[in-house]
Order: structure tokens, then C-alpha cells, then sequence
């Protein structure tokens, strides 16, 4: 596989910047695989409007923290400033007890990974090409593309049922093919700190639950640390050791699911009459909708 090429850094570093550790530079964050994210009276928006506002949110090392909320409650806002890529308009956002703006983009994307809502492929690019460009903050002066890189490519697209699209370009997939390569791209990043925005979005529900499986186990097994927003909230209170509901850009509570997730919290953040019960699969917090048409008996 070839070297990334510096189009290749533009699109790691926006659509997913992050990789494994590397050695840091005197004064900034050891890549040590345990990493303090903290965002402090963070307030985050576009064009003046703000969406998230004096937020503050420590991100536990090495477990799963999924955020939910109602539609333009502002966690997507709150994914995107966690990352850098939406400057604070107040407050900050810190990497190990550093503001996270102040460090080097390399730096940083050996570190935090992010995959976004909807990434954007250049044209014409490969399956593999893209998988591969996950490998380039690994690349330096001293530092080129290495049968270790191949096998990481490779062990990421196996985790992510995409080997057998690799010999495909971009455009001639699915939706979820796609969302799949951009899974196994962030992977092959192999980032201490792993940021999704909607990681199940245009998956099939066996594709959800295998996706989802996938996070755990890189959680608990190599420690990587989780951050991702999902809609469906049974499926984030079975994944999360850290549960954030937000509303109108703030936190409206925090824990784990069985603490967060009662049928009044579901009610003010949702709008929505809900049972909860547990979940006969995990013993987990399940969301049962109460709709205008099904009462309860």
C-alpha cells in the first residue's frame, strides 16, 4: 500500500484525526493510552448562534461515555468542539491539562480520533486507499509504510466486514458499506481516545449491534477510550459505563444509564412518555415509548 500523501493528512486530520501513540514532544501530553479530555464552561456555535452553552464535561478515561438528546440539542456541537474542530466561542477544552487548540495538529491526532456525521470521501478514492490514509499521522521524516501499517489496515477492514471491498472505490457502495470503511479508517487509526458521531447511521440492525460490539471490545480490551452520540437510546443505555443526556446545549444529567435514564429525565429531554423497565437481554435501563394510541393498561 502506498505512503499517504498529503491530501491524505487533510482528510485524517478532518474526518478522522487520530492513530496509536507516538513519542511526545518535550511539553505536550505523553500518549500513555489513558487521556483526560475535559471541556470547561464550554460554549460552542456557528455564525454567532450559539448551540452549546457553558457546558462542563470530563470525559472518564477508558470508558464508554455515549452522549443523547432531542434533535438540535447540541450533541454533534459538543462531538465537534471535544475535537477541535469547532473553536470555543467561551470556555475550553483541555488534553491532559492542556488547552487542546494550543498543541500541534499531529499531536493531537495521535491521540483523538473522530469520526463525523457525515464524512466526505475524495473522489474516486479506493476502499483501501482511504482505510490505509488512517495510518498518517504514524508517517514522518523517519517513519514510512511498514508491514505493521499493512496489518493493521487489514486487521481493522476484517473487524469491520469490509475486506472484501477493498478492490472497490467509494462511490460504488452503500450507505452502510460506507459508514463501515469509515469505521475501519478510524481503526486503523488506533486512537487512545475515539470520538463517533452516529456510528450506526445507514446500518442494517445486525450491522448496529456489530458495530457496537466492536467499540466494546476495543474499549475493553485495549482500553480506548469512547466517546460517540447515538439516537437510540436502549441501544446507548446496553453500550454506556457513562450516559450524558443533553437538552437546549446543556447537560441535563450525567451517570451511569441505570442513574440517568428515568422516565422523567426521558420526558424533559425528549418530550416523550416513556416505561422504563430492564432490559431482559443485560439488565440495563430499556425505553419503552408511551404513544398517543398505546396506554398503558
Amino acid at each position: 500500500m502506498p505512503q499517504p500523501t498529503d491530501q491524505a493528512a487533510d482528510t485524517a486530520a478532518t474526518n478522522a484525526a487520530a492513530a496509536g501513540p507516538t513519542a511526545a514532544a518535550p511539553g505536550e501530553p505523553a500518549a500513555s493510552g489513558r487521556h483526560e479530555l475535559t471541556a470547561t464552561g464550554l460554549s460552542l456555535g456557528y455564525d454567532g448562534n450559539r448551540i452549546v452553552d457553558a457546558l462542563d464535561l470530563a470525559i472518564e478515561p477508558g470508558a464508554v461515555t455515549v452522549i443523547v438528546g432531542a434533535n438540535a440539542s447540541g450533541k454533534s456541537t459538543l462531538l465537534r468542539g471535544l475535537a477541535r474542530l469547532l473553536p470555543p466561542q467561551a470556555g475550553a477544552v483541555t488534553l491532559d491539562g492542556r488547552d487542546i487548540t494550543a498543541l500541534p495538529s499531529r499531536q493531537v491526532a495521535t491521540i483523538v480520533g473522530l469520526l463525523p456525521q457525515q464524512p466526505i470521501a475524495p473522489e474516486g478514492i479506493g476502499v483501501a486507499d482511504l482505510v490505509g490514509r488512517g495510518r498518517y499521522p504514524h508517517q514522518g521524516w523517519f517513519r514510512h509504510w511498514s508491514s505493521t501499517d499493512d496489518a493493521i489496515v487489514a486487521a481493522a477492514m476484517a473487524a469491520t466486514d469490509t475486506l472484501k471491498l477493498a478492490p472497490r472505490r467509494m462511490e460504488e457502495l452503500s450507505g452502510g458499506q460506507r459508514q463501515r470503511v469509515w469505521i475501519a479508517m478510524a481503526l486503523a487509526q488506533k486512537p487512545d481516545l475515539l470520538l463517533l458521531d452516529e456510528p450506526t447511521t445507514f446500518l442494517d440492525v445486525t450491522h448496529q449491534v456489530e458495530v457496537l460490539d466492536l467499540l466494546h471490545e476495543l474499549n475493553h480490551q485495549q482500553g480506548t477510550t469512547v466517546v460517540m452520540v447515538l439516537h437510540d437510546l436502549n441501544l446507548a443505555a446496553r453500550y454506556a459505563d457513562r450516559l450524558v443526556v443533553m437538552r437546549q446545549g446543556r447537560i441535563l444529567a450525567e451517570g451511569t444509564p441505570a442513574e440517568v435514564l428515568t422516565e422523567a429525565v426521558v420526558l424533559e429531554a425528549f418530550g416523550l412518555r416513556a416505561r422504563i423497565i430492564a432490559d431482559p437481554v443485560c439488565g440495563a435501563p430499556l425505553v419503552v415509548p408511551i404513544g398517543r394510541f398505546h396506554r398503558p393498561a
